[in-house]
């Protein structure tokens, strides 16, 4: 057991076990989704030049290309995407920022009603909701956490979207160009090399979810893999129909 400050007793397994991870994604998503975007799309679009016969080199660059062409589209989407909802949300601010200071009681007696449909009692609501009013800057904090559902104090960074996304998307994406760069002259070493990298985003992602790491894993596994088969099909499909 465990005595705080306040004389309450908490038990020790509550204690150890009652602590949680961070579920917002303000990194998770676009590292993750870029990690497995590159390795995917790159792996894919590889896959499926190799599979119209050509030559190594022509493989190389566009591997290549698709990194480059790939990272930067990831990197400007989520700055945009990002930065959009950021200035969506701050003009909603904006706006609660205006009524508290026109119309204070009026926001006071709204805070005080929404405590009192989570079931406190009248008066209590209302002075915690006085007290909670006293300062702008709380009240403008716990309005918008309670009908906008957002931290003001903790929105997204575009740039930090951007700088994750490309990073993610370009380690990924080098993955399949790797064994090229090294010396290979086959695309096996290439196929491996990159489905082993999808095996791992998976297991890794799954330290964060409540998945099992060789699911999640293999989960991945299973999904780049089906999309490098069906370019490489297409590729040799086409190569034969071009050729012809």
């Amino acid at each position: 057991m465990t005595v705080i400050e306040t004389g309450a007793v908490l038990h020790e397994a509550h204690r150890d076990n009652h602590t949680h991870r961070d579920v917002n994604g303000g990194w998770l998503r676009p590292a993750v989704f870029g990690a497995m975007d590159g390795l995917v799309s790159n792996l894919a679009l590889m896959t499926g030049v190799a599979g119209g016969a050509v030559s190594q080199q022509t493989i190389v660059i566009t591997g290549l290309a698709g990194l480059a062409a790939g990272a930067f589209s990831m990197a400007a989407g989520e700055y945009t995407s990002v930065a959009s909802q950021r200035e969506l949300v701050e003009a909603e601010l904006a706006v609660e920022r205006r009524e508290l200071r026109k119309h204070p009681m009026d926001e006071m007696e709204e805070l005080a009603a929404l405590y009192e449909s989570r079931g406190v009692e009248p008066a209590l609501a209302r002075e915690v909701a006085r007290q909670l009013s006293k300062d702008p800057e709380q009240a403008l904090e716990i309005h918008a956490r309670e009908e906008l559902g957002i931290d003001p104090g903790d929105l997204p960074s575009p740039l930090v979207a951007a700088v994750s996304s490309f990073g993610a998307f370009a380690l990924g994406a080098l993955l399949p160009v790797l064994p090229y760069l090294l010396g290979a002259t086959v695309l096996w070493p290439a196929v491996l090399l990159a489905l082993a990298g999808l095996f791992g985003c998976g297991a890794v992602v799954a330290r964060v979810t409540a998945r099992t790491w060789w699911f999640s894993g293999l989960r991945q596994l299973v999904l780049g893999g089906a999309a490098a088969a069906i370019t490489y099909g297409l590729g040799t499909l086409f190569g034969v129909a071009v050729g012809g």
